[in-house]
């Protein structure tokens, strides 16, 4: 009895979770799911973030609220330096098993992350054990987010449809954004249906509990993923750290470029809560509302500016980015720091976003553009998770340090060092919209 044979365009459909050259259709729902689970990751990771104001005083009891702030900011810096082990470990795998699992498992882990946060006694009941457990829950959080960055941002970029990447890989910030905005939006709808004292006695913990059980609808999409890879373990340095070293510039690209985006996205949105509150002085409430709003037409702008990269070329966007961010990122945050009005912070934000936008809405898919499909993953993941815990995650620690000593206008200085370093890179970057360089993925 004869075994019969597949036809060549078929035969990858044996692989895990990989098909044939996908319809429009099945492309679609990939980049939908891939999305998704993306969204999911996210609001896992930055309901941390947003509800520090509640929880701060429960796992480091002092009567200096900016000591608290350090605290819990410490301990979200210290959740972004997994990343580059998270990044190592989940890039190698996706290189060597495939993205569609590694994004899979990613997600899954950040939910446990959570679910072990939503169930922390505090201080008052275990002591010092609060803030180490609360330290652990963060690291399985970062570990997992530097593995699902890179994962994702090859996904959705391989995945797209070519000459329209920029537009179609700029969802993957369309959807991180939204987990800001989805964090946002329930703490916003457990203020009204609580005390501000529920919220700190027991409040805050409800969105880690609904993150975790969301972690695992991703479950649920997985059939939509199609796998991309193209059997990348078949090279011999697949995933491989060996197999990065020759690929160093395309690395110190992302690095550098990393720095001043990373650094200005979450001086833009997570820093910025606490710096309204504890800078200018403005209601938590309020705050809230303006970060809420002004993260709207921030994910808006992302399909836009990636669209527009396809037009001019990703090169172009990143020197757009760095001479605007280094030449506005200090008047714009003088003028946030004496801002009372929530008209005048919500139009300060989004300037400062929308300069960031040029950068994020393509931070994805010009890295995986950068680097061959057998250590893409890989390239992207490690370098971005190095890059983001070295400035995006100790963003808030930073500020945090030249407020206490009484100079925070130094810290608008240090942003916009590191925007001109992000703008030196773009200069010397290669291009690497022409050619379609993914086009060694499946489909």
């Amino acid at each position: 009895m004869t075994q019969a044979v597949l036809p060549p365009e078929t035969a990858p459909a044996q692989r895990d979770g990989q098909s044939a050259p996908l319809s429009t259709a099945a492309r679609l729902r990939a980049i939908v799911a891939g999305s998704m689970g993306n969204l999911i990751e996210w609001y896992d990771f930055y309901v941390y973030a947003f509800t520090a104001l509640y929880f701060s005083a429960e796992f480091f009891p002092s009567g200096d609220r900016t000591a608290q702030l350090l605290g819990t900011s410490g301990i979200f810096a210290v959740g972004f330096l997994l990343r580059p082990l998270g990044g190592w470990y989940f890039g190698r795998f996706a290189d060597r098993h495939g993205r569609r699992r590694a994004m899979i498992v990613s997600i899954v882990m950040m939910g446990a992350g959570s679910a072990l946060i939503a169930a922390l006694p505090n201080h008052a009941a275990i002591g010092a054990a609060a803030p180490v457990l609360l330290l652990i829950g963060r690291m399985i959080q970062g570990f997992s987010t530097g593995g699902q960055y890179g994962t994702a941002a090859t996904y959705l970029s391989e995945i797209s449809f070519s000459g329209r990447r920029g537009f179609f890989a700029s969802f993957q910030y369309v959807t991180l954004i939204g987990g800001q905005l989805l964090a946002l939006m329930v703490i916003l709808l457990l203020q009204q249906m609580l005390s501000a004292e529920a919220m700190r006695d027991w409040g805050w913990r409800v969105p880690f509990a609904l993150g975790a059980v969301a972690a695992l609808t991703i479950l649920l999409l997985r059939d939509a993923l199609h796998e991309t890879a193209n059997r990348p373990d078949d090279h011999p340095d697949a995933g491989t750290l060996r197999g990065l070293l020759p690929h160093w510039r395309p690395f110190a690209t992302v690095l550098g470029l990393t720095a001043g985006g990373s650094l200005m996205f979450y001086v833009f949105s997570t820093y910025m809560q606490k710096y309204l509150v504890n800078t200018a002085h403005m209601d938590p409430g309020t705050v809230n509302w303006v970060m809420t709003s002004v993260l709207i037409p921030f994910a808006l702008l992302q399909p836009v500016f990636g669209a527009l990269s396809d037009r001019i070329g990703r090169r172009t966007n990143m020197l757009l980015f760095g001479a605007l961010s280094t030449l506005l990122t200090m008047p714009i945050l003088s003028l946030l720091a004496g801002v009372n009005s929530a008209i005048a912070a919500f139009g300060l934000i989004l300037a400062g976003l929308t300069i960031n936008s040029i950068y994020t809405s393509i931070s994805g898919l010009f890295k995986a553009e950068l680097f061959p499909i057998h250590i893409r993953a890989l390239g992207v993941s490690l370098a971005y998770g190095i890059g983001n815990a070295l400035f995006g995650g100790t963003a808030e620690y930073v500020a945090l340090r030249f407020k206490q000593a009484g100079n925070e206008s130094g810290f608008y200085w240090y942003v916009t060092a590191i925007c001109a370093v992000a703008f030196v890179t773009a200069i010397l970057m290669r291009d690497t919209s022409r050619n379609d360089p993914l086009s060694d993925a499946a489909g």
